[in-house]
């Protein structure tokens, strides 16, 4: 058995934006109400349609996989990474937000709101972020909280996929606020969450502690290279086929398998011969039967509309104009996903975001596929950085990179413009 840690995350605030979008952005804001409206629609007509029912209640459960379930890992995360520990001893709130960790403001009793408002509840305790996870509370995170001696004690945690794939509207306080699942948590720097268990050793920490804010390498425990990728939406992917950087699987489901054996820790198996590849976790499989109804709740999940006011709508007509022409953008970032990925992959020769940076070796050459494929554009505006490897910090130094590397000879009101286009997406 393989362990998968055996050696050894402008002015506007787009997350609470959330207002009449502007006119580029109205054909998004319907495409983004269409389960919903949908789902009225049947509940209008009595409800009587059992397919959809069925539908409804796969995805309802798929939802509660994504944000509660384990696999299992706690096998990794307690018994190996021994992060139950560190947490019950050095981990505050304070701390917990401060590498990017978010509360679940809907989870707080009143009792709590109000504690944390008035400065009566301590979020410089441990024991304060013992009380959240006892509460479900704080996103990816799951603990099981025992009473001993009168005291709540943490003495198990382990790690779900809303750990990196969601995040909060800051609604209640900066780190607090209402889910937004799918949403890529580039303030969760996940290495040095990793690098806080007292088991690992001081050089594995310090590749861990390497990694940076919204960023993680998903094949380090696996081949040893050190080359963190940003963590990516895990929105709009209905209609897509290849939803990894590198195209690997055909379908959600592969990567969800990936990530909860090798990266998580889940109980169950992987196996990929192209990487040469082959976790078992466990002596049973807590994963595969969940795989459908997880599957359900990510294609549910629609990319968001841009925030009002968050970009020029006549400059964003002009880019669309330069995305398609002029631009080529279009070539490659084509159909209504943007995307060409279900029919073919890229070379790296191809790639304009290589080489990697600090010297790593190429992303794709660690991949199944060793290729890359065109990466959907829909709620693009939310995720920067851009690129597998977080090379493009704006949208506009990603137009620059392409017209740099691919001669397309833009003028600055060309790249101005289609700078525009892609935040109305």
């Amino acid at each position: 058995m393989k362990s998968a840690y055996t050696s050894t995350p402008a002015a506007i605030d787009p997350r609470r934006a959330f207002k009449q979008p502007d006119a580029v952005a109205t054909g998004r804001m319907a495409l983004w109400g269409v389960a919903g409206l949908a789902a009225a629609a049947i509940s209008a007509c009595g409800g009587n349609d059992d397919s959809a029912a069925e539908q409804a209640a796969l995805v309802a459960q798929g939802q509660q996989i994504f944000r509660f379930d384990t696999f299992g890992d706690e096998t990794q995360w307690t018994d190996t990474l021994r992060m139950h520990e560190v947490i019950s001893t050095a981990v505050d709130p304070a701390t917990a937000l401060s590498v990017g960790l978010k509360v679940d403001a809907d989870a707080l009793p009143a009792a709590v709101v109000t504690g944390i408002k008035d400065g009566s509840v301590d979020l410089k305790s441990p024991e304060t972020t013992v009380a959240l996870l006892k509460l479900d509370a704080v996103l990816g995170l799951k603990g099981t909280v025992v009473t001993i001696s009168g005291k709540d004690t943490l003495t198990r945690v382990g790690v779900t996929c809303a750990l990196c794939h969601s995040t909060v509207d800051d609604s209640f306080a900066p780190g607090i606020g209402k889910r937004l699942d799918g949403w890529a948590n580039r303030d969760l720097d996940v290495g040095a969450v990793i690098a806080l268990s007292p088991a690992l050793s001081a050089s594995a920490k310090a590749v861990y502690n390497s990694w940076g804010r919204g960023k993680y390498d998903p094949r380090f425990n696996l081949d040893g290279k050190n080359g963190p990728q940003v963590i990516p939406p895990a929105y709009g992917l209905a209609g897509i086929n290849r939803i990894t950087a590198t195209g690997d699987g055909d379908d959600v489901s592969y990567w969800n398998r990936y990530v909860g054996v090798t990266q998580m820790g889940g109980h169950g198996s992987f196996s990929e011969p192209r990487t040469g590849v082959n976790v078992v976790n466990g002596n049973d499989d807590l994963i595969t039967a969940k795989l459908p109804a997880l599957r359900a709740y990510q294609l549910s999940i629609a990319a968001p509309p841009p925030p009002s006011g968050s970009f020029d709508p006549i400059a964003a007509e002009r880019g669309r104009l330069v995305f398609s022409g002029s631009g080529k953008c279009a070539t490659c970032h084509s159909g209504p996903q943007f995307t060409d990925a279900n029919v073919r992959l890229h070379s790296v020769s191809e790639a304009v975001s290589e080489p990697e940076p600090g010297g790593a070796p190429s992303y794709a050459s660690r991949s199944a596929t060793k290729q890359y494929r065109t990466a959907p554009l829909q709620g693009l505006w939310q995720h920067a950085p851009y690129f597998h490897n977080g090379t493009a910090p704006t949208l506009e130094a990603v137009i620059g990179i392409y017209d740099t590397r691919q001669s397309l000879g833009l003028t600055a009101a060309q790249m101005a413009d289609l700078a525009q286009y892609l935040k109305s997406l």
